[in-house]
């Protein structure tokens, strides 16, 4: 086991969660030092090195494995899954039965939810928002807007190719050119 769960609970709503302690030392976590919040021990895999730290919360039946990472105000719950490398953090949000794994940063005011997957190297950030059954992925980095299907049928929306896909994208700016 790498972590317990302590006495000291706060109310998110109407769900209790209970900080973590770790009872080993692996990654930069120490033993006997306490973390992120979570409502019962299912929602952060005991292997590998998944964590939850910072004020972040993971609920639900909503689940942290691999070497994944919920930091920060950040919050992932409903059957919402983080895995992989993929980091959750700042005031970003992962619900409903969204996954968000690979390499993929999920940050700031950014939401996640419904049927959508954001994986590859995707990052999601600013106030942008994913959802129904969108996939977020490869090189791309949606920084403001909302991306929310494949294309299936024409509608009044932008489109953004990535790689043999087209997404729809309503009210969105992507961001500035950078190496990720």
């Amino acid at each position: 086991m790498k972590f317990k769960l302590t006495k000291n609970t706060k109310n998110y709503y109407w769900t209790t969660l209970y900080q973590i302690e770790a009872t080993m030392s692996f990654w930069n976590i120490n033993k006997w030092e306490l973390w992120g919040w979570i409502e019962k021990e299912s929602n952060l895999s005991q292997e590998n090195n998944a964590w939850v730290s910072g004020n972040a919360s993971v609920s639900g039946n909503a689940r942290v494995d691999g070497d994944a990472r919920v930091f920060g105000n950040a919050r992932v719950f409903g059957n919402a899954r983080v895995s992989g490398n993929a980091r959750v953090f700042g005031n970003a949000r992962v619900s409903g039965d969204a996954r968000v794994y690979g390499n993929t940063c999920v940050s700031g005011n950014a939401r996640v939810f419904g049927n959508a997957r954001v994986f590859g190297n995707a990052i999601v950030s600013g106030n942008a928002r994913v959802s129904g059954n969108a996939r977020v992925f490869g090189k791309i980095k949606l920084q403001y807007g909302w991306c929310f299907a494949r294309k299936e049928k024409d509608r009044d929306v932008s489109e953004v190719e990535n790689e043999w896909i087209i997404l729809l994208i309503k009210d969105y700016k992507l961001a500035e050119e950078e190496t990720i």
